[in-house]
């Protein structure tokens, strides 16, 4: 690949987000910042003169167009999913509809991240998004990410068939709860519909790790800057877990 190569980060607005791409920055690449507000992404890129931005909405099929306007046909080191999942609830109380809305973002929106960076990769082009661990081992309260992450687990499989012998390689990284405002957010509706203090919630996804601790932002976007050495080829069509133990099952 060439200097002009780009990082492209959907979702890059969120917490999440755009620690990836201050760390794709720091390591000296430039990353082009895909979000739904303009404002946001243009807090984000004055951070950095390596950031330049792309408004687009990955839920819509519009999307594919203007990320291969945005990219320009410049060779693609990555491509991250980062967006989040708008649904939660359990599969008692969960609106149907909202399964096909997350799906969309997650599902539908990986393939237009995809599709719209298709010509521009190369082989040494890692295709990257996340998956919650809830798609391996699910838990009776939150229906929408577990069964939208176990499609996202076994799309991104697909595409690691359809990709690898091009050189292109696909990652999954699956962070389980990490110490984010959305999921303290969602704890504190978990607090208020079970009548139960919010420590007390937040306390049970602590102790769901055996490590006693929440991964950061920050720590997972580490993470993701590992795939970009070269001998991050053999982790094609893996799952890296950054879940500070949280995972339990073996597969």
């Amino acid at each position: 690949m060439t200097d002009a190569e780009l990082c492209v980060v959907v979702g890059a607005t969120g917490t999440i987000g755009s620690a990836v791409t201050r760390r794709l920055t720091e390591r000296g690449l430039r990353v082009l910042a895909v979000a739904r507000q303009a404002d946001a992404l243009d807090a984000l890129a004055g951070e950095s003169a390596a950031v330049s931005t792309c408004v687009a909405d990955i839920s819509s099929n519009s999307s594919i167009g203007l990320l291969a306007n945005a990219v320009a046909g410049r060779p693609v080191r990555m491509a991250v999913l980062a967006a989040g999942l708008p649904v939660r609830g359990s599969a008692e109380v969960i609106d149907p509809d909202l399964l096909a809305v997350g799906a969309n973002v997650k599902l539908g929106g990986l393939l237009r991240l995809v599709r719209g960076v298709s010509g521009s990769l190369r082989r040494g082009s890692r295709l990257v998004t996340f998956a919650g661990s809830l798609g391996l081992e699910p838990r009776a309260g939150e229906a929408g990410p577990g069964a939208i992450n176990a499609g996202v687990f076994n799309l991104m499989r697909q595409l690691s068939l359809i990709y690898g012998p091009r050189g292109i390689t696909t990652h999954t990284i699956s962070p389980g709860p990490a110490d984010t405002p959305r999921l303290r957010k969602i704890a504190e509706g978990v607090a208020a519909e079970s009548n139960r203090p919010f420590d007390e919630v937040w306390q049970t996804y602590v102790e769901a790790t055996s490590l006693r601790r929440l991964p950061t932002a920050d720590e997972i976007a580490w993470g993701v800057t590992l795939l970009l050495d070269p001998e991050a080829d053999l982790l094609h069509g893996s799952v890296l877990y950054l879940d500070a133990g949280g995972h339990r099952g073996i597969h």
